[in-house]
């Protein structure tokens, strides 16, 4: 019997484009994606974790802390430390995926992380007493992580003081970052993330 997350949409010929990603991007099916901490507690397992589980957690943050996204403070609608309602936006999100393009919504986000990670980024480096920016090449896990928090922080942004859902707003920007389009917010973040490393080499 073949498992199917949520019961309705199976990882069979989902790939990933990626091959640098495609270690770290976990498609082991699971009907509902909850590991329970099983791999909080070891150095580097969050690979193990299945792709949709971690969006899921990513949508559990309480949007960006104590930065600001376009001079606002974006929080987690509701969904901050509460899984089962997390699941329920994802789970709603991919049904709208599903509606509008016609393809499986896990391919659509495998697509999405793949093209919203940033391969460049800065740190700051002190050289004699002078801090300078330096551009770096980005891990692999650290590409995905950014790629899920770029997401998930875009969809409560897009839904943030008007009367779109956080469901839909999801939806779309899976939809957008998964064709690449300068729309969206995660890709417009890798860009300009990928600009400034640029600018630092």
């Amino acid at each position: 019997m073949e498992i199917k997350v949520f019961g309705r949409w199976s990882v069979e010929g989902v790939t990933v484009n990626d091959p640098s990603l495609s270690p770290y991007i976990s498609l082991k099916p699971m009907i509902v994606p909850h590991t329970h901490g099983r791999y909080a507690k070891r150095r580097f397992e969050r690979r193990h974790i299945f792709i949709v589980e971690r969006l899921i957690n990513k949508l559990m943050r309480s949007g960006q802390g104590s930065k600001k996204v376009a001079g606002r403070f974006i929080r987690g609608r509701g969904a901050t430390g509460k899984k089962l309602l997390a699941m329920k936006i994802v789970e709603r999100a991919f049904e709208i995926v599903e509606q509008k393009t016609k393809r499986n919504p896990i391919q659509v986000l495998v697509d999405a992380v793949v093209n919203a990670g940033p391969r460049e980024d800065v740190v700051r480096v002190q050289m004699g007493g002078v801090i300078i920016p330096v551009a770096v090449d980005v891990s692999p896990l650290k590409r995905l992580d950014m790629a899920l928090k770029h997401i998930a922080l875009a969809a409560f942004y897009k839904s943030f003081n008007n009367k779109t859902p956080v469901e839909e707003a999801l939806a779309e920007e899976l939809i957008l970052a998964s064709k690449n389009d300068p729309q969206s917010f995660a890709i417009s973040r890798r860009e300009e993330i990928e600009r400034i490393a640029k600018a630092s080499r």
